[in-house]
């Protein structure tokens, strides 16, 4: 498949795979769970008051704003190039970008700004964290695999 191709899946996927990961955190976590919010490691936004909640849900509701838009834009790029583009590779594109997601939220929101744990009613939420980053780096090596060409055996 030409370069150019490869772009377009690319583009698609990485989309595509951000929104679909951030919607699946978001809905799973934050509203199923209710392991973290947005917010909820700041300690002025704790979710077990009336207040905590109500900035939680809006800045949640503000993160499924951006997942939305992530996936919109996805879906433009594979409409405006479908016959262009592989399965396989907008699929491992999907992939790379949900572990993308995974590592950046891990990161910027876990680790370095502590605004929310993957458990945030646990003592020790380190663990979680970890396992996290873990299987968005697996998601990464997942996707990667699968945007390479079938039957391409160099490493």
């Amino acid at each position: 498949m030409p370069a150019a191709h490869d772009d377009h899946a690319r583009t698609a996927g990485i989309f595509l795979g951000v929104g679909l990961g951030g919607f699946l955190d978001g809905i799973v976590l934050h509203q199923i769970l209710q392991w973290h919010h947005m917010l909820t490691s700041e300690g002025d936004y704790p979710a077990n008051t009336v207040a905590g909640l109500e900035t939680n849900t809006l800045w949640d509701g503000l993160f499924h704003a951006f997942t939305w838009a992530a996936v919109a834009t996805g879906l433009w790029t594979l409409w405006r190039r479908a016959s262009l583009v592989s399965g396989r590779a907008v699929v491992g594109w999907m992939l790379v970008g949900w572990g993308g997601f995974n590592l950046v939220e891990g990161l910027v929101d876990h680790q370095l700004l502590g605004v929310h744990h993957v458990r945030d009613d646990l003592g020790g939420p380190l663990g979680w964290d970890l396992g996290f980053l873990a299987f968005g780096a697996l998601l990464v090596l997942a996707g990667w695999v699968l945007t390479r060409p079938e039957g391409r055996t160099d490493r």
